[in-house]
């Protein structure tokens, strides 16, 4: 069962402070990129406080898998959105990106000099490199446990294990992010077709969230408008922002697969046009790999380092909004459909296939790029271990862990 949402002014006040403040620590903790940060969500808002059951948690992620722009945002979005409606959707996205977009503002304007720093005998950019390696391998064990929690529930039988390791095979041969978006089709054609027998006799979960029809009509309009306005009025009016802005909606409104996916989009966008150099756009790049939260909040340190716009903060949130502003306009639109959607028993039987497809993906990404990219050597693999102990033996919060891999990894990188 999920837990009841707050009544009463006071504690509809209290339920989105509630929202701010755990969607601020995943935001400060949840590293490894958009899967691994699924990982994160689902043991905090599935396991330890259960404000979704597990099948609305992956028909969500499901959904937010069809849509483009960054997926773990999106989740994060939907799920502010139903525990707090719009309001707290909207405080769950600034609490999960403000901390990556703080860091990456910092980076823009300067910070990189701590790398030449030393303390003493303590080379401080070592210290950063390899604490920011214990984090890469606390993003291992986080998403080992969900993808273990989420097989169970998910995939528990050889029909839906069996559309899970399809999916997964397919992932990491056409590592893709149309790869991603046909496995879900095709599990959602296959799950139509055949499993019928998981939905015939349990109850369609009431799924509705507090948005009407009407707004999420409008919400769909309106970001119709801004995709094809926005190009048209750039032409007409030589306004800088407005440039800024178009380019930066586009991005974040006709890419699939978030994260890394939007890259080739930003740099034909922003070095193409001269907006900044290339050295500028890899050294953001390289920064925004090491940091939690969404890949998408790129953005902010392009914004800042533009030649273009007002540059600094300004142009940093001018790109921030723009960029993020289409996953909050798509996921409004189709909420409120989403209830009637999934009561359909065609629907609900391609939902299950879909999730199965889920839990592959998840295995996928487990390897690729959140296993390649952390477990380089033994110590690697054995911190790795302890920390999926602590987290599914002990019952450790995932920050506690995250901390004490950051800590671990300075500590391995002395005695190696």
């Amino acid at each position: 069962m999920t837990e009841e949402t707050p009544t009463g002014a006071s504690s509809r006040l209290s339920n989105l402070l509630t929202i701010f403040a755990v969607a601020l620590r995943l935001g400060l903790t949840s590293f490894g990129g958009p899967i691994a940060h699924i990982g994160f969500f689902h043991q905090e808002y599935v396991v330890n406080r259960r404000w979704l059951t597990e099948r609305r948690f992956s028909d969500l992620v499901a959904l937010c898998h069809f849509l483009p722009g960054p997926t773990s945002s999106q989740v994060g979005i939907a799920v502010g959105i139903t525990r707090g409606g719009i309001l707290g959707g909207i405080l769950a996205w600034i609490a999960f990106t403000a901390p990556s977009a703080a860091i990456l503002i910092a980076f823009a304007v300067g910070v990189t000099e701590l790398d030449n720093l030393t303390f003493g005998e303590w080379d401080i950019k070592l210290i950063k490199d390899t604490a920011l390696n214990g984090l890469k391998i606390a993003a291992v064990a986080v998403v080992a446990q969900a993808l273990w929690g989420m097989g169970i529930t998910l995939a528990p039988d050889r029909a839906r294990a069996t559309v899970a390791i399809i999916a997964a095979i397919g992932i990491l041969l056409y590592p893709f992010a149309i790869g991603i978006v046909l496995v879900i089709l095709l599990a959602g054609v296959y799950g139509w077709r055949n499993f019928h027998r998981y939905v015939a006799d349990s109850p369609a979960e009431d799924t509705s969230y507090a948005i009407p029809k009407a707004i999420g009509i409008a919400s769909a309009l309106f970001f119709s408008i801004l995709l094809i306005g926005l190009p048209i009025a750039r032409t007409i009016l030589d306004i800088d922002i407005l440039a800024i802005f178009d380019s930066f909606f586009r991005s974040g409104s006709l890419v699939f697969g978030g994260g890394h996916v939007v890259l080739p989009t930003l740099e034909s966008e922003v070095v193409q046009n001269g907006w900044v150099t290339t050295e500028q756009f890899i050294a953001g790049y390289g920064a925004s790999q090491a940091i939690p939260g969404p890949l998408f909040t790129f953005s902010v340190y392009l914004g800042t380092v533009m030649d273009v716009g007002p540059g600094g903060i300004p142009g940093a949130l001018i790109a921030l909004i723009a960029i993020f502003l289409p996953s909050f306009l798509l996921v409004i639109a189709i909420l409120p459909f989403w209830n009637q959607l999934s009561q359909a028993t065609n629907f609900r039987a391609a939902l299950v296939a879909i999730n199965a497809a889920v839990v592959g993906i998840l295995a996928a990404a487990l390897f690729d790029p959140v296993w390649t990219s952390s477990i380089k050597q033994p110590q690697d693999f054995a911190l790795a271990a302890a920390a999926f102990g602590l987290l599914m033996f002990w019952k450790l919060p995932s920050w506690l862990v995250v901390i004490f891999c950051a800590a671990a990894g300075i500590g391995l990188s002395s005695v190696t």
